[in-house]
């Protein structure tokens, strides 16, 4: 008898959920990342089907976001509080939107998960482009985006889970 496959002796493993499964592919995804400052990973689901996946990084083709290829731009908010982004690098979200356009894969009325709460952008394209849910793991500046998750009715739903 193989020790490898569970007899009716061994506890059976639990069968995760939903929630939990497409929170650790996300998780799984983000470590393709190219930044260094960060690494995100977004899977877009609807009814329970993975449509499209993404992580941080620079474009396809162009040289990554590593030491000196980083290029940071400072930018300050109405409040005063200063925001350091990098001008090479496009976020998780923005790169699963991409690739379901490139696919020919309709999101609308879709929910995406995310390693991190969006930033105040992708929030507002994740708004346009029909997505009704927001899943995320880690909370990211949320006092520049509550405002606009109250108005828009987007949901944004914490799901933490323990990285792959």
């Amino acid at each position: 008898m193989r020790d490898d496959i569970p007899t009716n002796h061994q506890k059976k493993q639990e069968r995760i959920g939903w929630h939990e499964y497409f929170m650790s592919v996300a998780h799984l995804i983000s470590r393709r990342s190219t930044c260094e400052r960060a690494q995100v990973g977004a899977v877009i689901v609807r009814e329970n089907n993975i449509l499209a996946t993404g992580y941080n990084g620079s474009p396809s083709g162009l040289p990554h976001c590593d030491g000196p290829n980083c290029l940071i731009y400072k930018s300050i908010h109405p409040d005063g509080t200063v925001e350091e982004n990098c001008m090479r690098t496009i976020h998780a979200e923005i790169n699963a939107i991409a690739q379901a356009a490139k696919n020919g894969t309709s999101i609308k009325g879709a929910d995406i998960y995310v390693t991190a709460s969006p930033c105040l952008n992708c929030l507002k394209v994740l708004i346009n482009v029909g997505v009704k849910t927001i899943y995320y793991d880690k909370p990211y500046k949320m006092e520049n985006i509550m405002e606009l998750v109250a108005l828009s009715g987007v949901r944004l739903i914490q799901v933490h889970v323990d990285a792959p």
